[in-house]
């Protein structure tokens, strides 16, 4: 029996996902492997893993605190990369950006490689995941945002991205600006400064991100909360229900150009869709409509998220 062992959520969960093909559906070790896009020495190494580890018995098992049968369910229904749901009842907001934030540091210390070029956005459930942060292997990590306070967090996108960078032990890049700024022409001149010309100059080399979804109303974006009421509401005219990481998209996923556009200081659109895999941590299943959005559009296709989250997502698809 092969020694090899669940060691993160991606893993458990496609160990699961090849058992749950195997034993419930019937379908053969080459079938699987064509549709996981694995060897078939993979495919019985995972099975023989999955009956050492007791993830098989007569039934699925569900380990930990990972929903794996409600995580391929996601991941099939929207065909994402990753799709990691944290099982558990909880409905606090704080309770869940702190379990989501775990989950998704696991996830990234499971995927990262030293040839990963790591872009960060900035959300308190990144600030979650940093915290939980044990262990990461990258080449570099590099700042998708400007900064943006609020009262009930300490830290910005630039204390989030140093101390993502000393775990991995590699170079940050980072700049010290506003993520919103009161007018284009200065938005302009901040672009220019050498150490934000110099950031945004990597976003084409990012090869992971980690980000959040913002839902276009008070409490689920910071965005919004960052703006006027009355610019509020011009975006919402606009057709504006969803941000991720600054970029404004609509209810089909479709990116909205705006004047607050033009005074954000943050990734674009075209650079954000170009990330191989971005990974969103969402919590809120108010937010449910929002990450649909992102994920239909193309600039999310991996998520962390928790159980009532998912029942909304899936309830959507």
């Amino acid at each position: 029996m092969s020694g090899e062992t669940v060691t993160g959520p991606a893993h458990l969960v496609l160990t699961a996902s090849v058992a749950r093909r195997y034993y419930l559906d019937g379908k053969s070790k080459i079938e699987i492997a064509d549709e996981f896009k694995l060897s078939r020495f993979k495919v019985a190494r995972l099975l023989d893993n999955a009956r050492a580890t007791g993830l098989v018995r007569i039934e699925i098992g569900q380990p930990g605190a990972i929903d794996v049968v409600l995580s391929g369910e996601l991941a099939e229904a929207y065909g994402l990369v990753h799709a990691i749901v944290v099982d558990t009842l909880e409905t606090d907001p704080l309770a869940l950006r702190r379990l989501v934030g775990s989950a998704g540091a696991e996830l990234l210390s499971e995927i990262t490689s030293r040839s990963d070029v790591l872009g960060l956005g900035w959300a308190r459930a990144l600030v979650a995941m940093r915290a939980e942060l044990r262990q990461l292997t990258a080449h570099s990590v590099v700042q998708l945002t400007g900064a943006l306070s609020r009262p009930d967090v300490d830290d910005s996108s630039i204390e989030l991205v140093r101390d993502v960078a000393r775990v991995a032990n590699c170079p940050a890049y980072r700049f010290y600006a506003p993520m919103i700024v009161h007018d284009a022409s200065t938005a302009k001149a901040l672009r220019s400064n050498p150490e934000v010309a110099r950031a945004f100059a990597l976003f084409p080399s990012v090869t992971k991100a980690v980000v959040a979804v913002g839902g276009w109303d008070p409490a689920a974006s910071t965005v919004y909360d960052a703006i006027a009421p009355g610019e509020r509401k011009a975006l919402l005219r606009l057709g504006v229900h969803a941000d991720v990481s600054g970029v404004l998209l609509d209810r089909d996923g479709e990116a909205v150009h705006a004047p607050l556009t033009d005074r954000t200081i943050c990734i674009d659109a075209a650079d954000l869709r170009k990330i191989p895999e971005v990974i969103a941590l969402a919590y809120g299943p108010e937010k449910a409509s929002a990450t649909r959005a992102a994920i239909r559009g193309g600039y999310v296709n991996g998520i962390v998220t928790h159980t009532s989250m998912a029942e909304a997502l899936l309830a959507l698809a």
